[in-house]
């Protein structure tokens, strides 16, 4: 672990980093207001430079990085100290999969960290297990909400109690490549149904003479599969951990990607997707679109290399004229351990991460774009970032609350879907036995 004091920071960090391999996650925004300078919504809680005490109070806070987010960290928080100067700051961060080792460790003693770095998949077991504060006191009070919208709050509330605020949020859209739709002849895809969707697949597709593929078999993603449930009015998952489809709606999922499917398909091939593997179909410039989260951009951009300097952004498919099939995801989160002897002040540390647009200057969009306004006033949006911004403005009105917190033991069952799309998209597996297999890995996962 990575041990960060605001005056022995930096050098140390990018040594330590280095050794122990950190990775990153990160994904992307809305909101409306400002924070006040003092933290909270009223100014009544505290004054500038004063803990909610009045005493020396140290918070504890752990985030998963690289030396890059952690030097930006502790720019913040040497501006939160300035701001604050009863209370410091100890910064510790780890490589995402060990900051979870790490945490679970803790959690099992009863010492987790006052303010963590968190996320949306540990939600509900950390919830659900009392290990996290109920911020609602804190509501508009010690945290400014004045930037940030229903839905954004709803993202961190589990069983009706709010235990995490997003930094950051990201929608579910689709990205296509200008520059290999000019050569094949193809306009935009100019939005529609998934029929219209796979109809235009299949006349990029032909275009090109299957030298570039209009797209991939999207029916090997559980995130379509969950835009078309939600236009529907169902949820992937229920709160209760029940899903919200049975057999038959799964199966006629997985059989409308049919015929993008095989090498004799619209789409991409399973095989050619192997083949470019570990680049996708969409970063080697094989397919014209592609189905994703809304940062997932620049990674693309990386992938595609020189040749290509831009990207367009649509939105998904239809399924139903008018439904509030999409929603904004956190890319990260923020919470406070439930045994904190400092809630009020980890509170106000809380909103300086989320709300300051000192730290929305010093983040730009490392952690994703960010969920407050008066975050984003810190940031100069340019390129890509910009096009992501004015893509989820425009979808505004295909916004829907949040789905509930992701159900203990949801990373196993996406991977499922995943694996058996790859195995539709090879031939190996029937619809009817995908489907089956499916539904008896989530009996166990739901029933553990």
């Amino acid at each position: 672990m990575v041990n960060v004091h605001k005056r022995r920071r930096f050098m140390a960090l990018v040594a330590l980093t280095a050794a122990s391999g950190i990775a990153l996650s990160a994904c992307s925004s809305d909101a409306e207001g400002e924070a006040d300078p003092t933290g909270s919504a009223t100014g009544e809680e505290t004054s500038e430079g004063e803990t909610a005490s009045g005493e020396d109070v140290t918070l504890d806070f752990a985030f998963w990085g690289n030396d890059v987010r952690a030097d930006m960290y502790a720019q913040s928080i040497d501006l939160f100290e300035e701001q604050y100067p009863n209370i410091t700051v100890n910064e510790t961060f780890l490589g995402y999969p060990e900051f979870w080792e790490k945490r679970q460790t803790e959690a099992a003693g009863g010492g987790l960290p006052d303010v963590m770095q968190f996320d949306y998949s540990y939600m509900r077991q950390y919830s659900e297990n009392g290990l996290l504060l109920d911020l609602g006191p804190y509501l508009g009070n010690e945290i400014n909400t004045d930037g940030l919208t229903e839905q954004i709050l709803g993202i961190g509330v589990v069983d009706g109690v709010t235990t995490g605020l997003a930094t950051s949020t990201n929608a579910w859209g689709m990205y296509t490549n200008p520059a290999l739709l000019e050569e094949t002849g193809v306009a935009e895809f100019a939005g529609g149904s998934w029929d219209d969707y796979k109809a235009w697949v299949a006349e990029v597709t032909e275009a090109s003479g299957g030298e570039i593929y209009g797209g991939t078999d999207y029916t090997g993603r559980i995130q379509n599969f969950e835009v078309q449930l939600r236009a529907e009015g169902k949820n992937l998952f229920n709160e209760d951990g029940t899903p919200g489809f049975d057999e038959a709606r799964l199966a006629e999922f997985w059989e409308s990607g049919a015929e993008m499917r095989g090498d004799d398909g619209t789409g991409i091939s399973q095989q050619r997707l192997e083949e470019l593997y570990p680049v996708s179909g969409f970063g080697s410039a094989l397919t014209a679109s592609e189905l994703t989260w809304d940062n997932f951009g620049a990674g693309y951009l990386g992938e595609l290399g020189e040749s290509y300097t831009e990207l367009g952004l649509v939105e998904p498919p239809v399924t139903v004229e008018g439904a509030k099939d999409l929603y904004q995801k956190p890319s990260m989160l923020h919470a406070i351990s439930a045994n904190t002897e400092h809630p009020a002040e980890s509170a106000m540390l809380v909103d300086f991460l989320i709300n300051s647009p000192e730290v929305g200057a010093i983040f730009g969009t490392n952690r994703g774009l960010p969920a407050s306004e008066s975050m984003r006033e810190g940031i100069t949006f340019e390129g890509l970032d910009a096009q992501i911004l004015e893509y989820e403005e425009s979808i505004a009105d295909r916004l829907g609350d949040a789905p509930p917190v992701p159900l203990v033991g949801y990373g196993t069952l996406e991977e499922k879907f995943r694996v058996l799309g790859t195995e539709l998209g090879f031939g190996t597996v029937t619809v009817e036995d995908a489907v089956s297999q499916f539904f008896s890995e989530m009996d166990v996962v739901l029933n553990s």
